[in-house]
């Protein structure tokens, strides 16, 4: 089992990329803090075609060397754009007819394992703060709330580690979906 080369993995170019089909996957940055974990979030979302990344409110947008270092180039790749209203994106979003889904723990919310989106559905997920997590008012706004279960003595995960799951889980259950 030798290690693969990186000229060996068959990666795209960047141009490659951004002329491919992505997934109908948009992440919403919900006033995050850490340069590092939006970094990382860009760098997931590069590894599984995502859509589009939206930065809101405090979230710092790049070029930023600290976000550049944990992207690494995913900020070249992914589409962005800032907005300085979080609301105001679910609303679009909701108005596109993208499901919705903050993630959070919160009343009736559902386990990312029971969250199935349908043939053709466009999913948004929202992601928040590190400590304050996606505000209330953006949770009211969205469609669903999907939790992850935890079963240790902390209530959260890091932001950056949560949405790989996340985005992870959700391409593979629409990858299931296209074909």
């Amino acid at each position: 089992m030798r290690k693969l080369l990186n000229e060996e993995l068959d990666r795209l170019t960047t141009e490659g990329f951004k002329e491919s089909d992505k997934t109908p996957l948009i992440i919403v940055l919900d006033n995050v803090r850490s340069l590092n974990n939006i970094g990382s979030v860009f760098r997931s979302a590069d590894a599984y075609r995502v859509e589009k990344i939206y930065l809101c409110g405090i979230t710092a947008q790049p070029p930023h060397k600290d976000i550049r270092k944990t992207a690494l180039g995913a900020t070249e790749t992914i589409e962005w754009e800032y907005v300085e209203n979080t609301v105001d994106i679910v609303n679009k979003l909701n108005e596109r007819g993208y499901t919705t889904c903050a993630i959070e723990q919160a009343e009736r919310s559902q386990n990312l394992y029971n969250f199935s989106p349908s043939k053709g559905d466009k999913v948004a997920i929202f992601l928040g703060n590190e400590v304050k997590g996606v505000q209330q008012e953006v949770v009211d706004a969205c469609k669903e709330v999907i939790e992850l279960d935890q079963y240790g003595t902390k209530h959260s995960l890091n932001i950056s580690v949560c949405a790989g799951i996340v985005i992870y889980d959700i391409f593979n259950k629409i990858s299931l979906l296209r074909k």
